[in-house]
Formats: C-alpha cells, structure tokens, sequence
C-alpha cells in the first residue's frame, strides 16, 4: 500500500486519491451490446450458446423451478443460513414504512402508499466464489416487498446445476424461477425476457465490468427497465486511531482486498495508530490466505493516509465515499453524525465488515466507485415504489381550485382550467 501525509498533499492530489482504478466502459459496451442484441433476437438459444462459450456449461434448459429441486446440505451451513436469514428478514421488514395520510387543506387529502415492484430480476454473481449472502440479500426484501415476479440469474456448475444452498435460500424465498446463466447474457434475459425467462421490470445485484455494462446499457433502452444501481469494483476505507488493534484493521483491509485485484482498499490513521505493526500484520496474515495474489493485487491499488485529527479522517471519507467504512476509533458510535457519504457502516473495534456482508441483518448489495454520494444500498423501498392519491370534497374543490384556476390559466392550458371549472361550477 502507498502512503501518503493529509496535510502534505495539494487538492489536486487528493483528487487523485479520490479518484478508482479507471473501467474502460466504451470497450466494454462494444463487447456487451451484441450479446445484448443476440438475445434480444434469439432468446434462450443466445444464451444456451454465450453460457458454454463463456462458461464452458452445455445446457438443455436454461431455467429451472427450485420447488422442483431436492437438496441437502450441511446441518451446520443450514444454521448458519436459517440465522442470516432470520436477521436479514426482521431488519427489512422493520423497514416498511406506513401509508401517509395528510389534509393539506380543508377537505383536500393527500396521501403516499407503496406498492412492490411486480416483477424483479436478482443477479447473483459466481465464477469464483458461491454468494448465498448474497442470494439472501436480494431475495428476502424482494420476498418482504410482494414482488410477484421474482427471477434469480446465477452461473452454473460446470454440470450445469445450481449450488444447493443457492436453491434452499431460493426455496425458502419464495423464488418463481432460477435462470442459469451469469454474465451479459443473464442480464439481458432478465431485461427483454426469452421463451423460457419472464421479463422483469428491475434488476438488482452485483457483478463483474460486463454485467455492470449490461444493466447501464439496458438501463437506458427500449427494454424498459431500472437497475439498483451502478457498480464497481468491492472497497473498504477503515478509520483507525491509536486505540484501534493493528491485527483487526489488517484483517478488515484483507477481507474486502480478497474479493479481487480490482478492489480498493484505504486505511486512513491518525498519527498515534501503530503503522509498523499494521504492516506485520498484513504480511502474516496475506501469507495464510488462499486467495493472496487476488489480494495482494488489490493492495497494490491501495493506500494508507496519515490524518493529524479525526476530522481530517471523516472529511476525506465523506469525499471517498466508500462503499463500506469501517471506524475502529475509541467510543466511534460519537461520530455517527460525522458521516455523510458511505454505503454501509461499521462502528468500533468489534464490528467487522464481514459480518454486514453475511448475517448482521444489513444488506451487503452497497453502491461503490464514489456513488454512495447519491445511491443507498439495497433496503426494502428499492424493491418497492410509491403512489401518491388525492380525494376532494365539495370544501376541499371550493377551497383549492380558484388556486389551480390561475395557475393553469398562466400556463396557457386552458382544458386544466375547465376541468376545474365545470366543477365548481356544478356544486355552487
């Protein structure tokens, strides 16, 4: 990891430690969007043929009914499921928010309901992990929200079969249908729909640069369709001063760097944090991991910032924008109010980022490249939307519509107006 002195950098150095590992999007929409319009035309045949050209899996059917899926897995695994499941589901569904109901005047009542989003495509990654977290993460609040419609794409075994913890968590969520495909391809079924994959009519979950593409380009065409949000590659920024231990904050940057050597890693310390033991630290426990050169790649595109105050630690997190923060700071539940901009949070010495990513209850499905400046996380209103309604009284039109009489005649829009009009005219 690089160093770098807070207070010896110019603003437009910090702008450049702002700045992620540069995607070459334009190269990879010309890649994405004739898989894009190979499925749009062909359907399940295109993907049948993008799944064994990109994941070497010859498939006869591209889609399958978990409910028809036997499965058995691990008691233990099953425990620990049935438990993240359990706190994803009260967490989310203590996010549902009531109706409101307001007179804005005498006899004019307004009021805001939520209704699910129908049908919903959730996207789980594979290649070189399993992610029932993140299977979870998508299908409870979609199950909490009423969706009626709920697909989950995720890439096949090379026997063409789905993890059997994929389908039980699909099973328990109530899942209609589990397309086997990942990548572009998956994306673009989800968004037009094909023989055998229903159209939906929002996409949700993580995924490599392709799958990012596919959904911008989707995102903005004829296919009618939403997306959670951009993404790119996984980052953690961790806040640390001298009461934080050196053993955690390494644990907690190699954590998030083993998801790939395009992920991003910041430590941002105050000066009486012990930097030489972090770095101890990082060697030792990099040399036990599995997966050390994925990780060792991504601290190469990482740093440490040395900070005089925690002042200095939250204002340039709050440029960062990390999708995780971490704050390993003494009594960090007194700066919660100094948080502005990150995806989700972790507050004191004994709150690791792993434990959002599978079973606290949050949701891991976390904007990153800076968009925590304007994107949530995945939370139970993105699988829903709002509708607004109004009902008048005789009072409520008396009281109002002189009001949208004049605005409407301002405007020009004369039938506006008259709508209004013949109204008032009729209960005078």
């Amino acid at each position: 990891m690089k160093k770098y002195n807070y207070s010896e950098l110019s603003p437009e150095e910090i702008r450049e430690l702002l700045k992620r590992p540069k995607i070459d999007f334009s190269s990879i929409f010309q890649t994405v969007q004739p898989i894009i319009e190979a499925v749009e035309e062909e359907g399940d045949s295109a993907v049948i043929r993008y799944t064994e050209q990109f994941d070497g899996v010859k498939l006869n059917e591209v889609t399958l009914d978990p409910n028809d899926v036997k499965v058995q897995i691990d008691a233990s695994v099953k425990e620990a499921i049935d438990i993240a499941f359990s706190n994803i589901s009260q967490f989310h569904r203590a996010q549902q928010a009531p109706d409101l109901h307001v007179e804005t005047m005498p006899g004019v009542r307004c009021s805001k309901v939520s209704r699910p989003i129908q049908r919903v495509g959730l996207y789980i990654p594979g290649g070189t992990a399993v992610l029932p977290s993140t299977a979870m993460m998508l299908a409870i609040p979609a199950m909490i929200a009423g969706c009626t419609t709920k697909v989950l794409a995720t890439p096949p075994k090379k026997d063409g079969s789905v993890a059997p913890e994929i389908i039980y968590i699909a099973q328990k969520a109530g899942i209609n249908t589990i397309l086997l495909a990942g990548g572009a391809q998956a994306v673009a079924a989800l968004a037009v729909g094909t023989e055998s994959v229903p159209k939906v009519d929002k996409i949700f979950g993580p995924g490599n640069q392709y799958v990012t593409a596919a959904k911008m380009i989707l995102q903005n065409s004829e296919a009618q369709i939403s997306i959670d949000m951009p993404a790119g590659p996984s980052e953690v920024l961790v806040i640390a001063d001298a009461e934080a231990n050196p053993a955690y904050v390494a644990a907690d940057l190699l954590s998030q760097a083993e998801h790939g050597s395009d992920s991003q890693v910041v430590l941002v310390a105050t000066e009486d944090f012990d930097m030489n033991e972090l770095e101890h630290e990082l060697k030792t426990q990099l040399n036990e991991l599995p997966r050390k050169e994925m990780a060792t790649g991504a601290l190469d595109n990482s740093f440490s910032l040395v900070v005089k105050s925690l002042d200095e630690a939250f204002e340039f997190s709050n440029q960062y924008a990390p999708e995780h923060l971490i704050v390993n700071v003494k009594e960090a539940e007194s700066y919660v109010d100094e948080i502005i901009n990150a995806g989700s949070v972790f507050l004191g010495q004994l709150t690791p980022e792993s434990v959002g990513d599978y079973a606290s209850g949050t949701n891991h499905t976390l904007p990153t490249y800076g968009y925590a400046r304007m994107y949530s996380g995945v939370n139970l209103a993105a699988f829903q939307k709002s509708v607004t309604m109004q009902s008048l009284t005789e009072e409520g039109l008396k009281n109002v519509g002189p009001a949208v009489e004049i605005l409407a005649e301002l405007e020009e829009l004369q039938a506006h107006k008259n709508a209004v009009s013949l109204r008032l005219k009729n209960i005078e």
